[in-house]
C-alpha cells in the first residue's frame, strides 16, 4: 500500500547489504555503497551517515555481518573474497571464494557461530541485461553454488551439488535450523535445513514470488519475509507458501535491499535506486534509504 516514507539517507550511489547493528544501547543501520567504495552507517532517525570503512581503489563491498567476537565480515565483490576487521582494527582476508564463484560475490548472512553464507552473480549480469534485457536474463541464465565460509576461513559449497539462480538475500530463522535464500532470477525463496556443520540439505520452495524477484530479504517475528523487488518500486511481505501479506510502494525508485531494525525492531529500512546499471549508478549518487513503521519486529539473522 502507499504510505509515507521517511528518508534516512540520501546521496548514495548504489546501496546494498543493510544490517541493523545494536551496540552500547544504541543502534545504527550499516550498509555498503558500491561505487563510493565504502561501508557506511546511519541512525534510525537518519541524516547522519558516516563512513565506517573506506575501501582501497575501486573495490566494492556488498554483504556485511559480524562474528561472535564482534569482528566485521564484508564481501569484496570483484576479488571474490570475504574480509575481516577485528574489533581492534586489524584488517585481513578471511576467505577466498574464487573456487565457488563464477563471477562477482554479493550478499551474505553470518550465523550465530560466525559461519558465513555468501552468494555470487554466476555471470556478468550487467552485460547480460544490456544485451538481452530483464526478461531475457530471467528466461535463461547460468546457475551457481552458494559458498559456506567456516569461522576459520575454510570454504565449501554450502549445499553440495545444489546450484542457484543468482543466490542473493539470505535469512536464518531464530532457532538456527532453517536458512532461506532468495533466488533472484528464479523468482522464489528456497529453504534448507541447517546441519550441525553448517551444511544445507532438504531443499524446498518456501515461496514462489514471480513475476516479482527477491533481492535483499529480511525475516520478521511472525515468520513472514520482506523482499526487495529490484525490478519494481516496492518492498513486499510474503507468508510461507507465497501469499502476499503487504506491499510498500517506494516512490518510483526500485527497491534493492531491506532490513528490519530500529530500537524496537519495527522499522523497515529500504534501500532504493533508479536502477542497477553500473555506469549510471557510478556516475550519479541518486540512491537513498527510506523507512516505514511495521507491526511485526525483526527476527532471526541478519
Amino acid at each position: 500500500m502507499s504510505r509515507a516514507l521517511r528518508t534516512v539517507a540520501e546521496g548514495i550511489h548504489f546501496g546494498e547489504g543493510p544490517r541493523w547493528r545494536a551496540e552500547d544501547g544504541q543502534g545504527r543501520l550499516w550498509f555498503s555503497d558500491f561505487y563510493a567504495h565504502r561501508i557506511c552507517s546511519v541512525s534510525e532517525q537518519g541524516g547522519d551517515v558516516r563512513t565506517e570503512l573506506q575501501l582501497d581503489g575501486n573495490e566494492q563491498s556488498s554483504g556485511l555481518g559480524w562474528m561472535p567476537d564482534g569482528s566485521l565480515l564484508f564481501v569484496k565483490m570483484q576479488a571474490q573474497e570475504v574480509w575481516r576487521r577485528w574489533p581492534d582494527g586489524r584488517l585481513a582476508r578471511h576467505a577466498d571464494l574464487s573456487a565457488y564463484a563464477a563471477y562477482w560475490c554479493n550478499d551474505m548472512v553470518v550465523d550465530a557461530r560466525g559461519r558465513a553464507y555468501v552468494g555470487n552473480f554466476g555471470f556478468d549480469l550487467d552485460a547480460a541485461m544490456h544485451e538481452r534485457g530483464v526478461e531475457g536474463v530471467l528466461a535463461d541464465h547460468p546457475t551457481t553454488p552458494l559458498a559456506l565460509v567456516q569461522p576459520d576461513g575454510s570454504v565449501s559449497s554450502a549445499a553440495g551439488d545444489e546450484r542457484f539462480s543468482f543466490p542473493n538475500g539470505t535469512v536464518i530463522t531464530p532457532d538456527g535450523e532453517t536458512l532461506i535464500v532468495g533466488e533472484t532470477l528464479g523468482g522464489r525463496l528456497a529453504a534448507f535445513d541447517v546441519g550441525e556443520d553448517g551444511s544445507l540439505s532438504n531443499r524446498r520452495v518456501w515461496a514462489e514470488t514471480a513475476p516479482r524477484v527477491p533481492d535483499g530479504i529480511c525475516l520478521d517475528a511472525d515468520g513472514a519475509i520482506w523482499i526487495a523487488n529490484p525490478i519494481a518500486p516496492e518492498c513486499v511481505r510474503y507468508a510461507e507458501g507465497g501469499e502476499v501479506l503487504d506491499v510498500v510502494e517506494t516512490a518510483g525508485l526500485n527497491c534493492f535491499a531491506c532490513m528490519l531494525g530500529g530500537a524496537d525492531g519495527r522499522t523497515l529500512f529500504m534501500v532504493l535506486a533508479p536502477d542497477s546499471d553500473a555506469g549510471r549508478r557510478r556516475a550519479r549518487a541518486e540512491g537513498r534509504i527510506v523507512s516505514v513503521r511495521v507491526d511485526a519486529p525483526a527476527a532471526g539473522l541478519p
